[in-house]
């Protein structure tokens, strides 16, 4: 039996500002995230890991510190989706999308690059945003713990091109 799908508004704010140069979006938040209403909550979840090992910094244990490296590093962070139809945490059951609007980040900063983490978000990005911004991503593997053909130091060495 699967679980039931439940429409849920995005509930977690952007993080950017002026001085961010690259825009990283994920599908939409989990279960966990939502829970701790900030990206990337699972624990095994290895977003905040690959992006200490990018930057050279010791892993931000919470989310004051996961805003603040964000920050310092340049990148905003939210999400493709701003509702949708899922399943817990599970992407491949998203349905009745509707993105995110990122005017306000692409207003307010000179975000020079667009990476989305994983192909679910590549997609929808595809689907719903590149047609009104205009703007390509790149796509990163996923950090999700469902990905567990790349390791942490296949997805950190992958993620250096965030850098560039």
């Amino acid at each position: 039996m699967s679980a039931q799908r439940e429409e849920i508004v995005h509930p977690i704010p952007p993080v950017y500002d002026e001085h961010s140069r690259i825009l990283i979006l994920g599908s939409f938040p989990s279960v966990k995230s939502r829970e701790s209403m900030f990206f990337y909550g699972h624990p095994q979840n290895r977003y905040w890991r690959v992006l200490a090992a990018v930057f050279g910094e010791p892993f931000p244990e919470d989310i004051p510190a996961r805003k603040a490296f964000l920050l310092r590093n340049g990148i905003a962070a939210w999400d493709v989706i701003r509702s949708c139809r899922i399943a817990g945490s599970s992407d491949a059951s998203i349905t009745d999308v509707v993105p995110n609007d990122l005017t306000p980040i692409l207003g307010a900063a000179d975000i020079r690059r667009i990476f989305v983490n994983g192909r679910t978000a590549e997609k929808m990005y595809r689907r719903y945003t590149e047609p009104l911004t205009g703007r390509p991503c790149v796509c990163l593997p996923s950090t999700s713990p469902a990905n567990a053909a790349w390791s942490l130091e296949r997805l950190t060495a992958a993620w250096q091109v965030i850098r560039e």
